[in-house]
């Protein structure tokens, strides 16, 4: 054995043969021969786990599309549609026949509209002129109920009728004055229809007077109900017969009467309408 000891010497370490032999040093063994056990992982800590990165990556995915959907739509050059404003219902008409719109639909629609158009057309200043009047009695009517119209009209505005209201024979307004007489449909009623005869009532207001400054019968406001019983005539609406009665009129408001020159202005500035339901 070694010279140190019996044990080969206080090193620490076990050696095997004698002086002058070969040694052979054998590792370090701990206090404890079997070790700290290694712990198995926990089968319910791994699940957490696993839990957790699903849970991350759902509101990882959800804060994305939100994220998406926030962002404001790019700005563009580009215009509306044509139909972005379109009006719903039965196209407007287009043509005309000497200032009086024709072609309305054959639908219960189309005849509230002719109903509200030929109300504006009938209303107008074009009726004091013997010429025009006959133009729009024509383009209204059947031809049967116009040739009945127009006699009993040119003697309805004769030219004393027309004085009353500070017209010439001629239905014209002195220089310096202007007449003025509007309808204005608010509404219409159908009181019956059928594909070939209707009847509707237009709800409207009128104006009616004489703007000057040396005018006796200023322009005032009217409420009057207007119905028309109307023909499917050809390809068109056409007036058989109609009536008026007055109302329903509401409560005059608190709006101060403008002068006679800022009616001329308005009546000039402001051109009238026609109506398409």
């Amino acid at each position: 054995m070694s010279n140190d000891d019996q044990y080969g010497g206080g090193s620490g370490h076990a050696e095997v043969g004698g002086t002058g032999q070969t040694r052979t040093r054998l590792p370090d063994l701990p206090s404890d021969p079997y070790g700290t056990p290694r712990r198995t992982p926990r089968a319910s800590r791994g699940l957490i786990t696993v839990v957790g990165v699903v849970v991350l990556l759902v509101a990882a995915i959800a804060f994305a599309n939100r994220s998406q959907d926030s962002t404001p739509p790019a700005a563009s050059d580009k215009p509306p549609a044509a139909d972005a404003t379109a009006p719903t219902g039965t196209a407007p008409v287009t043509g005309k026949s000497a200032g009086i719109p024709k072609g309305f639909a054959h639908d219960e629609q189309g005849a509230q509209s002719a109903a509200a158009n030929y109300a504006v057309a009938l209303g107008s200043d074009g009726m004091l002129k013997k010429d025009v009047r006959h133009a729009l009695v024509d383009g209204i009517y059947t031809p049967e109920a116009a040739a009945q119209r127009k006699g009993a009209q040119d003697a309805a505005y004769s030219p004393a009728f027309l004085a009353t209201l500070g017209l010439d024979a001629n239905g014209s307004a002195p220089q310096g004055s202007t007449f003025v007489t509007r309808a204005v449909p608010v509404g219409t009623r159908v009181e019956s229809y059928g594909p070939t005869a209707a009847k509707v009532a237009v709800w409207y207001t009128g104006l009616v007077g004489m703007s000057g400054a040396k005018s006796t019968t200023p322009v005032r406001t009217t409420w009057k109900t207007w119905t028309f019983d109307l023909a499917w005539a050809g390809d068109d609406w056409k007036v058989t017969s109609d009536s008026q009665q007055d109302g329903p009129a509401p409560v005059p408001g608190d709006v101060a009467a403008s002068t006679s020159d800022d009616i001329s202005k308005a009546v000039q500035e402001f051109g009238g309408f026609t109506y398409a339901r």
